[in-house]
């Protein structure tokens, strides 16, 4: 990210809306916008590869395996607005496990990028389909969405809630409707 053109275009922005765009409590905003920015989107700076290469390991465990209420903040490609929330994964492995810490870095990973909420869920659920061929995989995402909080129908308790099935999540209702009864339950 070049920071002076993230600056310059803050500044400008800044000096549209406020009138003392000098004043000294915008005097570093562009500067902290940009780290804002850089910090907000790394995601693109990460790929699945690098995130599970070392975490995948040969296991016969073959029951389902969920990680939920993973925390996330994203920006709204549409608004540059955040929306955040929880996500909840499951997957059935197929002779590959992956280390439990991986799951909600790649979270992150999609999460820390211009994102809709539909696409996040779904990249998630084919990185994992795709990198450790279990038998299914579930992701569910509950989000509020700030573009539709703070502007536009200002609904401040609405959420969004997205689900990407794959495999015997998809074809198979008893093991969707496992996978959804699990994560409705506050086990802890």
């Amino acid at each position: 990210m070049d920071h002076e053109i993230v600056e310059n275009s803050i500044k400008a922005i800044l000096e549209q809306i406020e009138t003392d765009a000098g004043r000294e409590g915008l005097k570093s905003t562009p500067h902290r916008v940009a780290k804002a920015y850089e910090f907000l989107t790394q995601g693109y700076n990460k790929n699945v590869e690098e995130i599970l290469n070392s975490a995948i390991f040969h296991e016969k465990y073959d029951e389902m395996v969920i990680v939920k209420d993973i925390d996330f903040y994203s920006l709204c490609e549409h608004h540059l607005l955040p929306f955040f929330g929880k996500i909840h994964i499951a997957y059935i492995p197929d002779g590959k496990i992956v280390g439990l810490s991986k799951i909600p870095r790649l979270v992150d990973m999609f999460a820390r990028r211009l994102q809709v909420q539909e696409r996040m869920t779904q990249q998630i659920a084919d990185a994992i389909q795709q990198h450790l061929s279990p038998r299914g995989v579930g992701v569910v995402a509950e989000a509020y969405h700030m573009c539709k909080m703070m502007r536009g129908v200002e609904k401040q308790n609405s959420n969004t809630i997205t689900s990407a099935m794959l495999g015997i999540f998809k074809s198979d209702a008893r093991t969707r409707s496992e996978f959804l009864d699990l994560i409705s339950h506050k086990r802890i």
